[in-house]
């Protein structure tokens, strides 16, 4: 008997337009009328390859999207995964962050408050005997704070007082013609400011796949300007020096490092994991199917700090290569060899090869600048009686590394190092006593949010728990926004007050971390919808227990020190874990 095949599953299968939130398919007399239309109409659509002709991205990669007075567009604070084009009417975005933004509760989240001392310690007592309960007093009132409505493209938040909230916050009108959410989409970074409808307004909507293609195939690179020039003009000198190196740069070389530096993009948005194969020993060949953004030997054209993604350090290892570090948003690689050459008769050459893993935006700083900026810094830190904070042994550049480069590779190729708070339980420790999971419970009403249970990594095993990933990829297609990130502390938590139990959230999470879960009122009933009847789920995982005063439960509840929470960003934590 034959084995049953299937045909390998592509982009374009499913257009964005008949995704969840759409209204209507795209249709080919629309995208004419968008091919007439600028910028459109100045995209070179001669230098597409045929197998992806611009009118193909516009017709799969793109929807148009009509919005009424006071629909949110996006959020401040949401996981960016396009791009919008204004094409009719006019849409606001906030000015400014902090207190001053649109509150929480308006946008559909809930605001984090710690317990006092006596509500924690009533937990031992007084949690409810039912599991998922909810008191629906507190759901009817939340939504006099924030309403939902649901229209043909879905759910949607959207502000009841359009007015109040002109007159009482700091907005600015974008027209037709302007692009917003470019940044985020192509960074795959949160988005900074809230945007939503002023009146009724039609835009045009492009997943980062589209808008991707776009910049790689148009010969004439009008959009890619356009994009490279807002994150020039609004992002990157305070991204620069969001790493001490730059902290102190002078303003006149601030600006001739913006505008000198290069932009380069590695890998591929459509695949999840770009490979997979077995670690033996110390040699791996991960890196083999990874896209090379730096190689071993090379002669240093610039130092290269990653913007967003994740890449892979390795050196040659016999006939194979070794893994020896992995690089996080915001860090560098190159800058030793830059700083020792200053020194040297001549150029000194990348010790290690940098490879993307997975998709990954980069800055590269031209060497002759970073050559002055470490001239300024060495002269001001030897004026100093103090040591400067512009120090070249600042952590926050170096790679994060451990001893067993085994480990390291199977940490990188299951995806791990994506977490900024991944549960890691010692078995050499571990006495199955489930003291982790009981604190879980009583912290969270009884109800436990991970599972003891998941892949094992030599002595080590990854729970089905949150990680807090730094690429949430769980929060892209939430309709109401009720999975988000909590400002204070970066935590991805669910707002219960607007999870409406679409599921989106727990299909896309790579690591099976998040259930859904039917919920109950305090009697121990079922929760059913006012309409259908059909009882109600909501999704549930890890909150970090972001209410409680001394952190996470299972953390300190566990007897035998066995359970830790790893930040995989931070080289310092990751080599305590893994190198006792």
């Amino acid at each position: 008997m034959s084995e049953p095949s299937i045909s390998r599953p592509r982009r374009w299968d499913k257009p964005f337009s008949l995704e969840a939130g759409s209204e209507a398919e795209m249709t080919d007399v629309e995208v004419e009328a968008l091919l007439c239309k600028k910028p459109f109409s100045e995209i070179d659509a001669s230098g597409f390859k045929r197998s992806i002709p611009l009118h193909d991205i516009l017709r799969n990669d793109a929807r148009i999207v009509g919005f009424d007075d006071g629909d949110i567009i996006v959020r401040r604070g949401d996981w960016g995964n396009s791009a919008f084009f204004v094409l009719a009417g006019n849409v606001r975005v906030e000015l400014e962050g902090g207190e001053s933004s649109l509150p929480d509760e308006i946008l559909g989240r809930r605001r984090s408050q710690s317990k006092s001392f006596w509500q924690s310690l009533s937990q031992l007592w007084g949690n409810h005997r039912v599991p998922e309960v909810r008191e629906v007093a507190v759901l009817r009132d939340s939504q006099s704070l924030q309403s939902t409505r649901t229209t043909s493209g879905g759910t949607r938040i959207y502000l009841q007082e359009v007015s109040a909230v002109l007159d009482k916050y700091r907005t600015a009108q974008l027209k037709e013609g302007h692009w917003f959410g470019e940044l985020a989409a192509l960074g795959r970074t949160s988005r900074v400011a809230t945007v939503f409808s002023e009146g009724v307004s039609q835009l045009l909507e492009i997943r980062w796949q589209g808008i991707r293609d776009i910049l790689r195939y148009d010969q004439n690179g009008g959009l890619k300007a356009y994009i490279e020039n807002v994150f020039r003009e609004r992002a990157l000198a305070a991204f620069l020096r969001t790493d001490s190196l730059f902290q102190d740069c002078p303003q006149e070389l601030m600006e001739r490092i913006v505008a000198q530096v290069e932009f380069q993009t590695f890998g591929n948005y459509d695949a999840s994991r770009p490979f997979k194969d077995m670690v033996q020993g110390n040699q791996s060949s991960s890196a083999a199917g990874e896209p090379v953004i730096v190689e071993e030997g090379a002669i240093p054209h610039g130092i290269v700090m990653i913007r967003s993604g994740l890449a892979r350090i390795s050196q040659q290892y016999y006939n194979g290569r070794r893994t020896i570090g992995y690089l996080s948003p915001g860090q560098i690689f190159g800058l030793n060899e830059v700083r020792d050459a200053l020194h040297a008769d001549s150029p000194v050459p990348y010790r290690a090869q940098l490879s993307a893993i997975g998709h990954l935006n980069a800055v590269v700083v031209p060497v002759p600048l970073v050559e002055a900026l470490l001239l300024q810094n060495q002269g001001a830190h030897q004026k100093s009686a103090v040591p400067s904070h512009t120090s070249l042994s600042q952590d926050s550049r170096q790679s994060v590394k451990i001893k067993d480069d085994a480990l390291l590779s199977q940490l990188i190729d299951q995806d791990f190092v994506q977490g900024t708070s991944l549960m890691v339980i010692d078995l050499e420790r571990c006495t199955r006593c489930d003291d982790c999971v009981r604190a879980c419970a009583t912290a969270h009403d009884n109800n436990p949010r991970f599972i003891r249970h998941g892949p094992i990594l030599n002595q080590y095993m990854v729970p089905n728990a949150c990680l807090h990933c730094v690429d949430p990829v769980c929060m892209i297609e939430c309709p109401t926004g009720a999975i988000f990130r909590d400002h204070g502390n970066g935590d991805i938590v669910i707002n219960e007050q607007t999870c409406i139990g679409c599921a989106q959230c727990a299909s896309n999470c790579p690591f099976d971390a998040i259930r859904m879960v039917d919920i109950r009122d305090s009697a121990g009933e079922l929760i059913v919808d006012s309409k259908t009847l059909a009882p109600l789920t909501q999704a549930t995982k890890c909150d970090l227990c972001i209410d409680q005063r001394g952190g996470p439960a299972c953390e300190r509840a566990c007897p035998h020190d066995a359970l830790f929470r790893v930040n995989m960003q931070e080289s310092a934590n990751v080599q305590e874990v893994f190198s006792r």
